[in-house]
């Protein structure tokens, strides 16, 4: 352990405690000699101008001051590691995204795990595999700050179903980062409702002098979380899937929707439950499973997906072009 992870270990512990600590219970906390231990405490106190004393009844050591923090920039060991593999995550959901924001506290960290003989290097050991992700867009700093600081935007957003672009005041409520893919949850002025945008389909995006419309939280979870999907709308049917055995053991542990409900029957399969508004994203996702899903109910979405594999399996039974 180095002098660093020692100060660091005193001071979580003195601040941690109303009561003054004794001696040995520093000693023990710090694993180290009993020299050692009077070093880090006149370090702390004499060289970081902490606020200790020495009390005699009960005998130990305490901060005078609640409010006393250390200068600069300090954590220990693993924080410093859990910093650096966070803004590898970072990077990999967005490379570039933060680069100019981070660099500075890269740096910072950099040398700091340096100093402790440790290597930054090894952050680049998380891999993290991107499926179909599309870039978050030009916009996504701006929109991001109307965001935490409340503020309206002019958006002129490119429909990707129909090819039009449209010029909308919304006041944002927050960010969402689904399956690689970034959304911003709002309350639309000229549709008068909460709508999903796609920030790769915004074009251009202007933060406004007015304060953004605040919508419940309740009002969001329902309206946009309620069902299945990231353009979900309050949940009107409840989707019933039975998958083969061979394919249970898999679904049986994923998490669909936060209110699905699953059952095992008799035979080893598996019947998932899941509530939705809109079936698109619900029908791609049954259509990967193949033979290994049945849709039991409703009827309308047994047949949208019986359909969808009517035509694919006719393209197969057709001669491919030259």
């Amino acid at each position: 352990m180095k002098s660093f992870e020692h100060v660091y270990r005193l001071h979580r512990l003195l601040k941690s405690r109303r009561y003054p600590v004794p001696f040995e219970r520093v000693q023990a906390e710090l694993e180290c000699s009993r020299a050692t231990t009077k070093r880090v405490l006149a370090y702390l106190r004499d060289v970081l101008g902490a606020p200790i004393e020495t009390s005699r009844e009960p005998r130990g050591y305490r901060y005078t001051d609640e409010a006393y923090e250390l200068p600069g920039f300090w954590f220990s060991a693993e924080e410093l590691q859990a910093l650096l593999s966070l803004q590898q995550l970072l990077a990999s959901f967005q490379p570039g995204l933060l680069d100019d924001a981070l660099a500075p506290l890269r740096t910072r960290i950099g040398s700091i795990l340096q100093s402790q003989g440790l290597k930054d290097s090894n952050a680049a050991r998380i891999r993290l595999l991107r499926a179909a992700a599309r870039p978050a867009g030009r916009h996504f700093a701006a929109v991001a700050a109307a965001v935490l600081q409340r503020q309206r935007l002019m958006i002129d957003y490119a429909s990707r179903g129909s090819g039009q672009t449209s010029t909308r005041e919304i006041s944002p409520q927050r960010l969402t980062h689904y399956r690689d893919n970034w959304y911003l949850d709002a309350w639309c002025h000229k549709s008068n409702g909460l709508r999903t945008f796609a920030l790769d389909c915004v074009i251009r995006a202007d933060v406004l002098d007015a304060r953004a419309q605040d919508v419940a939280d309740d009002r969001l979870n329902v309206e946009l979380g309620g069902s299945y999907g990231i353009f979900s709308g309050a949940p009107t049917a409840t989707a019933v899937l039975r998958f083969t055995a061979e394919r249970a053991r898999w679904v049986s542990v994923e998490q669909w929707h936060e209110h699905q409900q699953g059952i095992w029957l008799a035979d080893g399969s598996y019947e998932l439950s899941v509530p939705y508004h809109h079936d698109e994203e619900l029908i791609l996702d049954i259509l990967r499973y193949g033979p290994d899903v049945e849709v039991i109910a409703p009827a309308s979405l047994r047949i949208a997906v019986a359909r969808r594999l009517e035509k694919a399996a006719a393209r197969y039974r057709s001669t491919p072009a030259e």
